[in-house]
């Protein structure tokens, strides 16, 4: 029996806690050293800063924090059995994060069998693009691998990662870390073949 083609051409991860295992960053100690209001995400709260001096001062105790996490954390349950997997279907695959590039490097250092280079693109803060929950990265990232918005499968654990997939057209999956990460690759497959426009892990 000849097997459907798959819908999805192209898999991007969140990176904090979807690919690594949530708690690393702790965004209340982030927001209390630089003063964010905690109604306020970091990176806009940052965005906001007008004084040049300022902002580059908060820049730098975001850096800070984030390669402390970096240097502590841990491939989630199930990420690395799904990187190679997905390759072998011949999907593309990428990773869209908030952070910087020197950060996901820094905590791929603590993957086994994962790096880098297994990824086709790696969009981050550094590359001037509207964070998530805005659509930009998605489209962007669609737009260089050479595929359609809606054959893109955008994975997260947060509300920021379903929003900026729904706004871009993409399909969504949400990974629900409440004891539930470690879902079988065969399941993820699943939503990929099917290619549905929203799914819950």
């Amino acid at each position: 029996m000849t097997q459907a083609p798959l819908k999805i051409k192209a898999v991007l991860f969140d990176f904090d806690g979807t690919l690594t295992k949530p708690g690393a960053l702790d965004f209340d100690r982030i927001k209390a050293a630089i003063g964010c209001p905690q109604e306020i995400p970091v990176l806009e709260y940052m965005g906001g800063i007008t004084d040049a001096v300022r902002r580059r001062e908060v820049s730098r105790v975001l850096d800070r924090f984030e390669m402390e996490a970096a240097e502590i954390s841990e491939a989630n349950v199930g990420a690395e059995a799904i990187i190679p997997y997905l390759k072998e279907l011949g999907i593309l695959l990428g990773i869209l994060t908030r952070n910087t590039l020197k950060t996901v490097i820094w905590a791929l250092e603590n993957f086994k069998n994962t790096k880098v280079s297994d990824f086709d693109l790696v969009i981050t803060r550094d590359d001037q693009l509207r964070p998530k929950p805005h659509p930009e990265g998605i489209l962007w990232a669609a737009e260089k691998m050479g595929v359609r918005p809606e054959q893109v499968l955008m994975v997260g654990d947060f509300a920021f990662d379903m929003l900026a997939g729904e706004q871009a057209g993409a399909c969504t999956v949400f990974l629900d870390n409440r004891g539930r990460s470690g879902k079988a690759r065969g399941e993820l497959f699943q939503h990929i073949r099917a290619g549905r426009p929203e799914s819950h892990l």
